[in-house]
């Protein structure tokens, strides 16, 4: 496995814990929106081991952007979040199946949004976001990542679900199969999932309840 050190440009949080890294990009380096690589911090390979990670910027820019959700009891999140510019990182090789397929429906979990940031960020760019959706389900509203791009982008059709606060704006529960036929009118379209392995596998079966045939179903395999 190739592997490349690359030097954080800039760090800043984007949420109360979650933080963006923009680091240096390797010559010729590519992937897809929606893939992702794996990290470790350099000096701390043995310490803090590496992590799956996706690309959040799109791949024409000159510097590399990793969006991480940064928990207290992971070692290697929890170093991560007391890193800055200048110092260093390892990233290997791209890899991942969550890519754009076509138009459709976009389940996330928490910070399982990050594989859609880069590729929501393609579509509108290219001003093809057309009538895809994106239901995301948090905890709480300080939860939700990049709560802004994402309506500006995808406006009526960016929709939220919290399962652990009150809100008027948002559905205060989680997601469920009558509320995906309300939501949903079409399932013969595209349907990617992300999230942790219970909220994956719950959409999925619901999935599969309501007759969406698998290989319109989009998930990291």
């Amino acid at each position: 496995m190739i592997s490349y050190n690359v030097k954080i440009l800039k760090t800043e949080f984007v949420t109360h814990d979650v933080k963006r890294f923009r680091v240096e990009k390797p010559a010729g380096y590519k992937y897809l929106p929606g893939q992702a690589t794996e990290v470790t911090i350099k000096g701390m390979e043995e310490k803090a081991g590496k992590g799956p990670f996706t690309f959040t910027s799109l791949n024409e820019k000159e510097y590399l952007e990793f969006t991480i959700k940064i928990y207290q009891t992971g070692k290697l999140t929890k170093e991560l979040g007391k890193l800055k510019a200048g110092d260093a990182l390892i990233i290997h090789d791209v890899w991942g199946t969550i890519t754009y397929q076509g138009p459709g429906v976009f389940f996330a979990g928490g910070a399982g949004v990050t594989p859609f940031i880069a590729i929501f960020r393609q579509l509108y760019k290219e001003g093809k976001i057309g009538d895809n959706k994106l239901i995301l389900s948090n905890k709480t509203d300080e939860d939700i990542i990049l709560k802004d791009e994402f309506e500006k982008m995808l406006g009526k059709n960016f929709i939220n679900f919290l399962t652990r606060e009150k809100s008027d704006k948002y559905y205060n529960q989680k997601i469920d199969k009558d509320l995906i036929k309300k939501l949903v009118s079409n399932f013969s379209q595209h349907f990617y999932i992300c999230g942790p392995d219970k909220f994956v596998e719950d959409i999925h079966n619901i999935l599969n309840d309501l007759k969406v045939p698998e290989d319109l179903i989009v998930v990291e395999k």
